[in-house]
């Protein structure tokens, strides 16, 4: 809810300026403030509530790419993350835990799951 205002009424200089606060650092505090945003309540996260949930996520993709005119579900980022998994699938099924040959964040993302997978 503290979000939700701070997105609909943001920050003035004036009231940052009024707080004390450095001339240098005042620029960063001031927010525009007049974003719109949605909150969400549901008395329970159910099976059902997170379907509505997705598809009402899918849908504001969907819509917001009818007006951009491209196609949210064909990107080239999703190709290269499909290219990606079929290095990666084997280094994870693998019980001979080959060398990982990746950048250091994935190969920690592998570690981590080979461990969960010994569990």
């Amino acid at each position: 809810m503290a979000q939700a205002e701070a997105l609909a009424f943001g920050k003035t200089s004036r009231q940052v300026k009024s707080e004390g606060t450095s001339d240098w650092i005042s620029p960063h505090r001031v927010f525009e403030g007049n974003r719109p945003s949605n909150i969400i309540f549901a008395e329970r996260l159910t099976p059902k509530t997170l379907g509505k949930l997705v598809a009402l996520y899918e849908h504001s993709v969907f819509t917001q790419a009818a007006i951009w005119q491209i196609n949210p579900f064909d990107q080239w980022g999703v190709e290269l993350g499909k290219a990606l998994v079929q290095r990666i699938l084997p280094e994870l099924e693998s019980d001979a835990q080959p060398k990982l040959g990746h950048d250091t964040s994935t190969n920690a993302l592998i570690r981590r799951c080979r461990k969960y997978k010994e569990i």
